[in-house]
C-alpha cells in the first residue's frame, strides 16, 4: 500500500519541467539534480514533497527527449508514484527500469493536496480526502517484480534474467 499527499501538475509536462536543461552540469550530482525537480511547473515543489507524496500529472506527461534521470530525480526527491491520464511511451520505461510507478487514471477526480492510498496489485486508488475510489489497469506482475525490487538493475543483479 502507497500512502501520500498528491501534488497535481496540468498536462504536457515535459522532461523539460522534470529536469530543466540549464541544469544539466548537474547529471553527475543526481542529489542535488532531485533539489530541482518539477521547479519549471512548480517553483515550490521539491521543498514542499515528502517521502511517499505523489505526483499528479494529466495528459502527455514525460514528453520531450529522452531524460532517463527524469523519472530518477522525481524518485529520488520521495515520490512513492506518477498518476497520469496519459504518458509519453520513453517516460514510461524509464520510470519503470528506474523502479518509479506510473499509473494511468482519471486524474481529473484528484486534487492538489488530496491524500491518497495506493494498493497496486488491486488497481485502486482510494482518495482518503474525497472518499472516492478511483481505479487503473493494474501493472502486470512481471513489471511489478521489477519495481519491487527498485528498479531494471537491481532485478537483474539480483534474479539474473526474466521469468516471463
Amino acid at each position: 500500500m502507497l500512502k501520500g499527499k498528491a501534488f497535481k501538475f496540468g498536462d504536457n509536462i515535459s522532461t523539460d519541467h522534470i529536469v530543466p536543461g540549464r541544469l544539466a552540469h548537474l547529471r553527475s550530482n543526481l542529489p542535488e539534480l532531485a533539489k530541482h525537480v518539477l521547479e519549471d511547473a512548480d517553483t515550490e515543489f521539491a521543498s514542499k514533497v515528502k517521502p511517499g507524496d505523489f505526483v499528479v500529472g494529466g495528459s502527455n506527461f514525460g514528453l520531450g527527449s529522452s531524460r532517463e534521470h527524469a523519472p530518477l530525480v522525481i524518485k529520488m526527491a520521495g515520490v512513492s508514484a506518477v498518476l497520469v491520464k496519459s504518458v509519453a511511451r520513453i517516460f514510461f520505461r524509464n520510470a519503470i527500469n528506474r523502479g518509479l510507478p506510473v499509473l494511468i487514471c482519471d486524474t481529473d477526480r484528484i486534487n492538489d493536496g488530496d491524500r491518497l492510498e495506493i494498493d497496486m496489485p488491486a488497481g485502486s486508488i482510494n482518495n482518503l480526502t474525497t472518499g472516492r475510489l478511483i481505479s487503473f489497469k493494474p501493472i502486470p506482475e512481471f513489471m511489478l517484480n521489477i519495481l519491487n525490487e527498485g528498479g531494471l538493475m537491481p532485478y537483474i543483479t539480483k534474479h539474473g534474467d526474466f521469468k516471463l
